[in-house]
């Protein structure tokens, strides 16, 4: 058996995206992650007519899992399934450096 090194560990001590786990702790201490804000941004570009968007990195920050939250019209008379399929083609190119997402869709109520 080898012994053990930090060079052998390195990999070990690393997040999902290379980022050290250490660099994931740190989000308990900010307000939001480059991650969530590129991920909100391209929601509000994708649904304009979204009374409501919050997207939070569940991954501690690492990027790897995010949970969305997002209200607007453009779900009006959709299923949900449907309504998750409109999320999921808007960030189609950011899923594929995901872990996984959690949505959550809603019509605004008037």
């Amino acid at each position: 058996m080898a012994a053990w090194s930090p060079a052998a560990a390195a990999p070990l001590l690393r997040g999902t995206r290379g980022l050290p786990l250490l660099h994931c702790a740190q989000r308990m201490f900010a307000s939001q992650t480059e991650g969530e804000l590129k991920v909100t941004q391209i929601l509000k570009e994708k649904f304009p007519r979204a009374t409501a968007i919050k997207v939070t990195d569940i991954s501690g920050g690492c990027g790897a899992m995010y949970e969305i939250h997002i209200e607007s019209e453009e779900f009006k008379e959709k299923r949900t399934v449907q309504q998750h399929q409109m999320v999921n083609q808007a960030l189609k190119e950011e899923i594929k450096g995901m872990h996984g997402l959690r949505i959550f869709t809603s019509v605004p109520k008037h």
